[in-house]
């Protein structure tokens, strides 16, 4: 485990009290009720406020024919600092705006009366956004008709997605999330020595088999996170949540996070899956071969993820079994069948 480094924490929320969340959204021109509630996000905060007037926002239309939509609240979203530029979130906001003038289901940040979609806390420097409260469930599961029809609505995503290019938002490849994140473990000292060998080799054998074959996919913009969790439906149909980790990478990234098993009847839904996305739009079955490389990178992206986080005091509440033993013995063996999995793609 890490020692205490003794510096001050960076990049977390204590600045952020209910006085200033109120402020932030009141600053849209709008009248808070002072009812306020958080809602479950690690990496940013996330409230949903009370407003006491119903009227629409004069931004950009943030849904289209997404059922209900709640006029009296609004959802604030602040990010955590020193995590994207200005520019990178703006990328973000700039992606959902695409999807909207698509006419594609999706929720969209709200102009403030200055017309930008992000603004910031006059003390902290906070970056935050509005969007508008929408109504839907996650499944626990898809019947094998809403497999094809998130497949069309993943295909549709993916060609608006591949309209523009991304100039800031980071290129999911073997450096950024394999490497680079390898590099601050190991500064850190996050690994234990006895596997550090072992974690260390994984890591970077997975990068040199993978590199190329990521060097040859097709990239553009994607969700990056689209798992179940980030999926909704109500009677409008599905829609998708949470375009934070949006990401310049391979669309087979959208594909796999959807459905991540490896068993039979996880080959058999992903086939109904890209049924409904060929419907929409080419899909290179070559890129299936990347679905354990980014399963690998992912599980590196994650452990370093926690570690970057852990002076925030929600982390170690949450992942208290972050940096034991045991969470490190694990890690090395699921790398290590990561890697077996990737070598058996070379026979």
């Amino acid at each position: 485990m890490k020692k205490d480094s003794g510096r001050a924490p960076r990049g977390y929320f204590f600045e952020l009290t209910p006085d200033k969340v109120l402020e932030a959204v009141e600053a849209s021109g709008l009248l808070c009720t002072g009812r306020c509630m958080a809602l479950n996000s690690f990496e940013n905060r996330v409230y949903d406020v009370e407003l006491e007037v119903s009227e629409e926002s004069e931004g950009p239309k943030a849904v289209v024919d997404r059922g209900p939509i709640h006029s009296n609240r609004r959802i604030v979203k602040f990010y955590r600092p020193d995590r994207w530029t200005r520019a990178q979130i703006l990328e973000e906001h700039g992606f959902l705006k695409d999807l909207i003038d698509a006419e594609i289901p999706a929720i969209a940040p709200i102009s403030f009366p200055n017309q930008e979609t992000l603004q910031s806390t006059p003390d902290s420097g906070i970056f935050y956004a509005l969007f508008p409260k929408v109504g839907g469930r996650a499944p626990d599961e898809l019947s094998p008709e809403q497999l094809v029809r998130v497949g069309r609505l993943l295909g549709r995503i993916h060609n608006v997605g591949a309209s523009s290019r991304s100039d800031h938002r980071i290129r999911l490849d073997t450096q950024t999330y394999g490497i680079n994140n390898l590099g601050y473990l190991l500064e850190n000292n996050w690994i234990p020595l006895e596997f550090l060998t072992r974690y260390r080799e994984a890591v970077e054998k997975i990068c040199k088999i993978s590199a190329p074959w990521l060097a040859e996919a097709e990239y553009q913009r994607i969700h990056g996170d689209c798992h179940l969790g980030n999926l909704l439906w109500n009677n409008s149909g599905p829609f998708f949540l949470d375009f934070d980790d949006m990401v310049s990478g391979p669309p087979v990234q959208d594909i796999w996070l959807l459905i991540p098993g490896r068993d039979q009847e996880s080959f058999y839904q992903r086939e109904l899956l890209l049924e409904g996305y060929e419907e929409i739009r080419r899909f290179d079955r070559k890129s299936l071969r990347l679905i354990e490389p980014l399963r690998a990178l992912r599980f590196i992206h994650y452990s370093a993820w926690i570690a970057r986080r852990w002076e925030d005091p929600a982390f170690p509440l949450a992942f208290p079994q972050f940096g034991s033993h045991s969470y490190w013995a694990k890690e090395v063996e699921d790398l290590e069948e990561q890697l077996a999995q990737i070598e058996s793609k070379l026979i």
